[in-house]
């Protein structure tokens, strides 16, 4: 908020705020807030491009449906190029986490929105599902063979029980990376918009700085918004393939 007599104030963080929809009482694991209503939308805007997009089955296809093919074949791709042959059979759940994020991050660029994924909580719970899930699934595929990803053969063997501790504490680490690289760049990217944002009604409070700050302020606005168009498929495609590096450790840990 700007006024003449306090000058600039703002608040870039306000933004990430989780809010009840109803009401300002207190927050309970049952209320719908705003990440509720947004993460919602995400998963309706999912159906609405890859069943209600698709149900068609054009073979000339238009222009939702291309979108949907083109998605579909670049994480099947993925999956198979990463995992081989045999992950396959999880692409559904690599698919749905990748779509996910992807819209997830596009609607948190729409104004007045909500950006679920500068959530930790949110970006949390999907990385603790994807190290769960690859990690049972080591061990259900390989048994006890699975360790042998932390037992690094062809170092010395002095070495080895050193470069065993150095694994196992990076593979524990693995969900906390996987999620604060997701979450802390979206919300860096559009904590940097709102101070371009707020630099922005400067012409207001002083027209003789206002006439350079403002002007810059826009363009400030315009050139993060399109890195962060390019930072929401990024990221989405960065988490997706990270989880395609995971399971690939899972399916083949001599590897």
């Amino acid at each position: 908020m700007a006024t003449e007599a306090e000058g600039l104030s703002f608040h870039p963080m306000d933004q990430f705020v989780v809010k009840p929809l109803f009401g300002d009482g207190p927050i309970s694991w049952y209320t719908p807030t705003n990440a509720t209503l947004w993460m919602g939308l995400t998963l309706l805007a999912i159906v609405a491009l890859l069943v209600f997009g698709t149900r068609g089955r054009a073979i000339i296809p238009n222009r939702v449906q291309s979108i949907a093919e083109m998605l579909y074949g670049m994480i099947h791709k993925m999956v198979e190029d990463v995992t081989g042959k045999d992950g396959l059979k999880y692409f559904p759940f690599v698919m749905t986490l990748f779509c996910f994020i992807l819209f997830a991050n596009y609607l948190g660029l729409l104004p007045k929105s909500f950006s679920t994924t500068s959530q930790i909580a949110v970006t949390a719970v999907l990385a603790v599902m994807v190290f769960v899930g690859v990690t049972v699934l080591g061990f259900v595929k390989n048994g006890t063979h699975f360790l042998g990803l932390f037992w690094v053969k062809s170092a010395p063997l002095a070495l080895r029980p050193v470069l065993a501790v150095i694994e196992l504490i990076s593979y524990f680490v693995r969900p906390v990376s996987h999620s604060i690289r997701l979450a802390g760049n979206i919300m860096a990217g559009h904590a940097v918009m709102k101070v371009f944002a707020a630099f922005g009604a400067m012409l207001l409070i002083s027209p003789v700085i206002g006439i350079v700050v403002t002007p810059l302020s826009i363009l400030g606005i315009v050139g993060v918004y399109a890195l962060e168009i390019m930072v929401a498929i990024i990221q989405a495609y960065v988490f997706t393939i990270l989880t395609c590096v995971y399971l690939k450790d899972a399916l083949h840990p001599s590897h």
